[in-house]
C-alpha cells in the first residue's frame, strides 16, 4: 500500500510498514528485525532477566542486549536474531504466501 496524503486533514495513510514510510532501503527486512527484537525483548521481560543474564544466555555482550531491547537492530542480521530466539528456546517459522493484490488506484479527474 502506498502512503497517501489526505487533502482534508493533512494526515498521511500508512503503508503498513513504518520503515517503508520513512524511506529505509530495505523496509521489509527492517520490519522483520523489529518484530524479532520485540519478541526477544518480551521474553527477557517475561523471564525477568537482567541484560547481563540475557547476554550470558545468548552468548553476547550486555551492550548488544541493550541495543536489541531498545530496537537498535542495525548491526544485527535476521539470522543472528533468530539464533537468539533459538537460544531462548523459541522456534521461528517462516511462512511463504502469495502477496495480496493491491487495490487499483482511483481514477483522477481533470479540472
Amino acid at each position: 500500500m502506498r502512503t497517501l496524503r489526505s487533502e482534508h486533514t493533512g494526515t498521511e495513510l500508512s503503508s503498513g510498514n513504518v520503515f517503508a514510510d520513512l524511506g529505509f532501503d530495505n523496509p521489509e527486512e527492517e520490519l522483520l528485525k523489529a518484530k524479532l527484537a520485540r519478541e526477544i525483548r518480551a521474553i527477557i521481560k517475561r523471564r525477568r532477566l537482567t541484560q547481563a543474564k540475557a547476554a550470558s544466555l545468548l552468548g553476547m555482550k550486555q551492550p548488544d542486549i541493550s541495543a536489541i531491547v531498545t530496537g537498535r537492530t542495525g548491526k544485527f542480521s535476521i539470522d543472528r536474531l533468530v539464533r537468539c530466539l533459538d537460544r531462548l528456546d523459541y522456534k521461528v517459522d517462516v511462512v511463504v504466501r502469495h502477496k495480496a493484490r493491491r487495490a487499483s488506484r482511483p481514477a483522477t479527474k481533470a479540472a
